[in-house]
């Protein structure tokens, strides 16, 4: 009979009500004393456990475990920390434990002292830990292929700003050049018509691509490029002014100064801002009334702005007009093109430091507004938007 010390009794009615199991096994894993907590997790008695090896209860891995790790790590640094088993219960199911152990000497024998909290809380942290982890995994796999794809349309769309640049405006300027040759030619008023009619169908197509080129630009790199120098804005608006009327014969188009014209802009991008502004009024105003083009300047930099009547803009509209591919309304559609046209008007305001919007009511007509902050920026640079 085991002789136990003084106090056992006493000390395993103790262990009996631990939160943890608490078990004693020797050397090859017989198990020599264990409490009731870890009995009632595995469902079977102290009694029927007592004699029992520790790693016959665990699954295959678990013994596989225990014999190549436990046991010699337990021999050779004397004790294992947070090893975790999947102990067997005896109706089958797996109960997973974190089990630590100590090895020492009781009476002669090794004998291996060992704790044990059930785990599952912890394992379906781990668990969902780990499918975190493999969604994060797909989710940076899928947004590393997004990128990828995104480069490989940014690289294509610059290959076709290429083309629209060279290719399809190469053919364009053989037409407009023919168009030109033969108005100087004897013609009849049904092919001075017919030559008129190429010229315009020539130009609307090389602005269309010049939209379209200042769009990517404006997508790809940010913002357009512009080359800012001192000029005289009613100058500059007015030469523009001046051939929109010649484009525009019908209509009337007025042209108001206000200051002296000092200004700090790229001359070329403020004639296309004009274009723009003058061909939407053109086509959305009424067609009795003039487009007035007004430029002011003062001591905080330049303003812009161009007039029609006619039926106004719906405020619902204002605050999407400058977005790419958007019209106010279908008034006029069938003159204008793909609607880039007030997009390029905002991103060249943008480009000089200034803004653009739209005021627009029955009684005042419609007005777009364009400044132009007295700041030289960074020439030859897209300005961030």
């Amino acid at each position: 009979m085991t002789q136990h010390p003084r106090g056992f009794d006493e000390a395993l009615a103790v262990l009996d009500v631990l939160p943890c199991g608490v078990l004693q096994t020797t050397a090859d894993g017989t198990i020599r004393r264990v409490n009731r907590t870890f009995s009632i997790w595995v469902g079977r008695s102290p009694e029927a456990l007592v004699g029992t090896r520790l790693q016959d209860l665990l699954t295959m891995g678990g013994r596989i475990f225990h014999h190549t790790h436990w046991a010699p790590l337990l021999s050779m640094q004397g004790s294992v920390s947070e090893v975790k088993f999947d102990v067997v219960a005896a109706d089958g199911t797996k109960v997973p434990m974190v089990v630590d152990a100590i090895r020492r000497e009781e009476q002669g024998t090794i004998v291996h002292e060992i704790s044990a909290y059930v785990a599952r809380d912890r394992d379906q942290y781990e668990r969902e830990l780990v499918r975190s982890r493999k969604r994060l995994e797909e989710l940076v796999a899928e947004a590393t292929r997004l990128q990828a794809e995104a480069n490989d349309r940014a690289l294509f769309a610059e290959q076709m700003m290429g083309i629209v640049s060279h290719d399809l405006r190469n053919p364009l300027s053989v037409v407009a050049m023919g168009a030109n040759l033969l108005t100087s030619e004897d013609l009849s008023s049904s092919q001075q018509r017919s030559v008129a009619r190429i010229a315009r169908a020539s130009d609307r197509a090389n602005r269309l691509i010049s939209d379209l080129l200042d769009f990517t630009q404006a997508r790809l790199r940010g913002g357009l490029a512009i080359v800012k120098e001192e000029i005289d804005v009613h100058a500059t608006v007015g030469e523009a002014v001046e051939e929109l009327a010649e484009i525009h014969p019908a209509r009337t188009l007025d042209h108001v100064r206000s200051g002296d014209g000092a200004c700090c802009g790229d001359p070329n991008r403020i004639a296309q801002l004009i274009g723009n502004l003058v061909s939407n009024a053109v086509a959305y105003g009424e067609p009795q009334t003039p487009v007035t083009v007004t430029t002011t300047t003062d001591a905080s930099g330049a303003s812009i702005t161009v007039h029609n009547g006619g039926i106004p803009i719906p405020p619902s509209v204002h605050a999407t007009i400058f977005d790419p591919m958007t019209r106010a309304t279908s008034q006029g559609s069938s003159r204008r093109s793909v609607g880039l046209g007030l997009f390029i008007v905002q991103e060249i305001a943008k480009a000089h430091a200034g803004r653009a919007w739209v005021e627009s009511t029955a009684e005042r007509g419609t007005t777009f507004h364009v400044t132009i902050p007295h700041t030289r920026g960074a020439p030859n640079a897209p300005n961030p938007s």
